[in-house]
């Protein structure tokens, strides 16, 4: 049994990484006076016949490996339609779908998927695929028989003591519930908050912005002129007016003031004709 130094290497890494980061149910322990004898030990997955066993796979690596698939055989004793009384396996993978790629990890996956689903149709031991497809209760009651005698040992093998892939990956409810416990404050800690409003926070009065209205005060102009001005206005003549020029009122205050100048204007020309009539009526006098 002797394989080139490539292969020998490229096993060893397989080997390697199938002890640090092995499949679920899946170990592997090698010989340490020959690296290439080595032995799987597939887990019986639940829910078969084969839960709580665990059966040792053998391999053999000849010069062809990995052109050419390894022997395997079960080295456990097991009632499987697939596995002959001598441990020959009966599966594609080992035969004509046999890829160079594959390596130990593959074919251990392989087999144990041949547990769970068991080919009747290609059966290497006759009675244990008829009586899987005749009476399925004979055949499961048969199976764990002998699987309790010759694949339960009393101690769980230590190389399962390490946790596989998906149990590293997936943390227990245990731990995951220690990280994330918080303890919960208990009813005297609890303090209620009190609400405070600032000073500066209340709303401003907006009418203390707005001055007081002031009433209206008088202006000259708005207020009716007098008798007294309207003459102080017509005998200061033209010269006054331009000194002092009266503002503009409201259009009421103008609109009033007009009859109040148009009678001055009226009885300073009645006082202007009734003087003409009189200087006129002494002259006559004199003639």
């Amino acid at each position: 049994m002797s394989v080139t130094p490539a292969v020998f290497r490229r096993l060893m890494k397989e080997l390697n990484e199938l002890r640090t980061n092995p499949p679920e149910g899946i170990r592997v322990v090698t010989n340490e006076d020959n690296m290439l004898d080595v032995t799987g030990i597939i887990e019986g997955p639940e829910g078969t016949p084969y839960a709580g066993g665990y059966f040792k796979v053998k391999f053999s690596f000849t010069s062809e490996f990995p052109a050419a698939p390894p022997k395997c055989w079960f080295a456990t004793k097991i009632f499987h339609p697939n596995v002959s009384s001598a441990g020959e396996i009966c599966v594609n993978t080992l035969k004509k779908d046999w890829q160079s790629s594959f390596g130990i990890g593959h074919i251990l996956v392989t087999v144990k998927c041949l547990l769970i689903y068991p080919n009747p149709e290609s059966a290497l031991d006759e009675e244990a695929g008829k009586l899987l497809l005749e009476n399925y209760d004979s055949y499961c009651s048969r199976a764990k028989l002998i699987t309790s005698v010759h694949a339960t040992p009393a101690v769980r093998p230590p190389e399962f003591d390490s946790p596989s892939k998906s149990d590293s990956a997936v943390p227990s409810t245990s731990k995951s519930t220690k990280a994330t416990h918080h303890p919960q404050p208990s009813v005297e800690s609890i303090t209620t908050p009190t609400l405070t409003i600032s000073s500066t926070t209340a709303p401003k009065n907006t009418t203390s912005m707005i001055p007081p209205t002031q009433p209206l005060k008088a202006f000259p102009s708005n207020t009716l002129p007098s008798a007294t001005t309207n003459d102080s206005l017509t005998s200061g003549g033209d010269k006054q007016k331009d000194r002092h020029p009266s503002p503009l009122g409201t259009a009421d205050a103008n609109i009033t003031g007009k009859p109040a100048v148009n009678a001055a204007t009226k009885a300073v020309k009645r006082t202007a004709k009734d003087t003409a009539v009189a200087n006129r009526k002494k002259a006559l006098k004199r003639l």
